[in-house]
């Protein structure tokens, strides 16, 4: 049985990164194979049908067999079932949020799905002064409608990041372009639990500095979309997890 476990299992771990067309793509796969067992399992049925005895081993082996590939395709549909909840929810969320969010311009805010997480990227011009983690008052409004679109969604986690060009930083007040961005994203996360009651356990607060760049440091433009504080919302995908972590599936 553990030949018959490691064929389905290891593919089934990178689905959660993947796109959907990814996903459909790896689950026909694990679905062929246990297509293919099962033709296995039947023509060595077959065979031993015509032999005079078969030994109870034989039998009880054949039997644990067909009982694992039923297993197998149980777990695979539960699997399916949570990918797809996941990204219904990564698509009701994208829509809700640019329908909120329509008359921003497109060049201060930007949303869309990266892997299994909806990125909602708001510039350094709407939310900040330079070289200032000190929240503009006209960006409150923005927080505002992302902040209920978060609290209208119980089971979602959100990363609040902040980002920098490479251009030096050092001030009285921060230390490095890294020390700005994690003081950004805090500045953020205080903004949407304490005026817009975002429960604080949902959030965490990230710094990326330069390090996590949007495009090249080389051009006044490039430098322009990296400094941008980016607001991550992942579906919890613990039900996910907990199927992975299956011990009938680690034999």
């Amino acid at each position: 049985m553990k030949w018959i476990n490691l064929i389905l299992i290891l593919p089934i771990l990178s689905l959660v990164s993947c796109s959907s067309k990814e996903q459909k793509s790896r689950i026909k796969f694990l679905e062929a194979e246990i297509e293919y067992l099962q033709n296995s399992n039947s023509s060595l049925l077959d065979r031993l049908a015509d032999m005079a005895v078969v030994t109870k081993s034989d039998a009880e082996s054949i039997k644990e067999s067909l009982v694992s590939i039923n297993e197998q395709q149980a777990y695979i549909a539960d699997l399916t079932d949570e990918i797809q909840e996941k990204d219904s929810i990564n698509f009701a969320l994208v829509n809700n949020l640019k329908r909120s969010l329509n008359n921003i311009d497109d060049e201060d805010i930007q949303v869309e799905v990266k892997g299994s997480a909806v990125h909602v990227s708001l510039s350094e011009e709407l939310l900040f002064q330079t070289a200032s983690s000190k929240i503009n008052r006209e960006a409150y409004a923005v927080l505002e409608k992302v902040s209920k679109i978060i609290n209208d969604h119980s089971d979602i986690d959100i990363l609040v990041q902040g980002h920098t060009d490479d251009l030096p930083i050092s001030n009285r007040h921060y230390q490095d372009n890294w020390d700005l961005s994690v003081r950004r994203a805090t500045s953020v996360v205080r903004v949407l639990t304490e005026k817009y009651e975002v429960y604080p356990e949902r959030l965490t607060a990230a710094g990326r500095g330069e390090y996590l760049p949007r495009n090249e440091n080389d051009t006044s433009l490039g430098r322009k979309q990296n400094r941008r504080t980016e607001i991550i919302i992942t579906p919890k995908l613990s039900k996910f997890f907990e199927l992975l972590e299956s011990p009938e599936l680690l034999l």
